[in-house]
């Protein structure tokens, strides 16, 4: 070993870094619609979580793992018909990658809500539970959404527009 000082990052010359990362955009949840759990998700129930957290703050899953985030929400919001989500898949991790190679093969276009019932009621006579207010705490890109009706806007090839993949350069 000589006594040459070890060569460290060239501070003149920082390493360039290009984070792929692919859009995604579909409904989390519908209004008025029952899932298959017997649950109907009434308009305004994700207004508070919204309000508290935005879309920064509601983490964007693999399958409801916790360990394996693929992305994050730039868009978050309530309409007439559930609750609208757009994310970046970030491609640049090895679970992003796969979300983006199976959603633009067709294979995967589920969507799940990770969340805490605020205030439900449960009708007594037909078992359905009205969630009024919801505590959300994810959305999860998932093989078999609860709700048939939770998907990717049209999903399929890249080419599509609610996949689009482009790259962050430095400025």
């Amino acid at each position: 070993m000589s006594g040459a000082p070890l060569a460290g990052p060239d501070p003149a010359h920082p390493p360039t870094v290009h984070p792929p990362t692919a859009v995604v955009s579909g409904y989390a949840s519908l209004f008025g619609s029952l899932d298959d759990a017997g649950d109907l998700v009434m308009r305004g129930a994700f207004h508070r979580s919204l309000r508290e957290r935005g879309p920064a703050g509601i983490r964007f899953l693999w399958q409801h793992d916790p360990a394996r985030p693929i992305g994050v929400f730039e868009e978050m919001r309530e309409d007439r018909t559930g609750l609208f989500v757009k994310g970046r898949l970030l491609t640049g991790t090895a679970t992003g990658r796969e979300a983006a190679v199976l959603i633009a093969a067709g294979a995967l276009d589920g969507l799940s809500i990770g969340f805490r019932a605020r205030s439900a009621r449960r009708d007594p006579h037909t078992g359905i539970r009205r969630l009024h207010d919801i505590d959300l705490w994810e959305v999860s890109l998932v093989t078999f959404p609860l709700h048939p009706g939770a998907r990717l806007a049209a999903p399929g090839p890249l080419a599509q527009p609610t996949l689009k993949h482009r790259s962050l350069r430095p400025s």
